[in-house]
């Protein structure tokens, strides 16, 4: 018996140690996730189950960077729609506050599920942002507004409403 319960104990940690390095995580975007899942924490929001969805979080140089037509970031999706990788492009990383918010809201795409929430203002979830720098100088109250108001947390509040509405016995 004690053998056994040995083998499965080392069997679920080589599983979960396996499991754990499935995501390819660019060490310059690691930080910034960590940040991410500490305010995932703070808000409730779980967000494990949807990290070993990703097969990689990663700085690309394949993104368009072009006069015009620049490509901050982007999720990729497999044939079932299901989001993949999260790709930053190389030219955020240039200035920490532009990378911060490119990654916060590709984050946010996946972690989150945020579409855009306008199409060129001063938010992080702006499908073009106007001003990085205001979003920066804004920081701590954007990604409040960025945690309070995506769908997933306002999912979850509207289902502890209703077992809050539910009548006891």
């Amino acid at each position: 018996m004690k053998r056994f319960l040995l083998a499965l104990f080392l069997i679920s940690t080589f599983t979960i140690a396996f499991a754990q390095d499935s995501v390819k995580i660019d060490g310059r975007l690691q930080p910034l996730l960590k940040e991410f899942f500490k305010h995932c924490e703070a808000y409730g929001i779980p967000y494990h189950t949807k990290l070993f969805q990703l097969k990689s979080i990663d700085i690309s140089n394949t993104l368009p960077l072009e006069e015009g037509s620049v490509v901050m970031g982007m999720v990729k999706r497999n044939d079932d729609h299901v989001i993949e990788h999260i790709l930053v492009n190389w030219i955020a990383s240039v200035d920490p506050e532009i990378l911060k918010i490119v990654a916060f809201h590709e984050f946010a795409h996946h972690f989150l599920d945020y579409k855009h929430t306008c199409t060129s203002c001063d938010e992080i979830m702006a499908e073009n942002n106007v001003s990085y720098f205001n979003v920066a100088k804004d920081w701590d109250n954007q990604v409040h507004q960025l945690f309070i108001t995506s769908p997933v947390y306002l999912d979850m509040q509207a289902k502890i409403s209703a077992v809050n509405m539910v009548p006891s016995p």
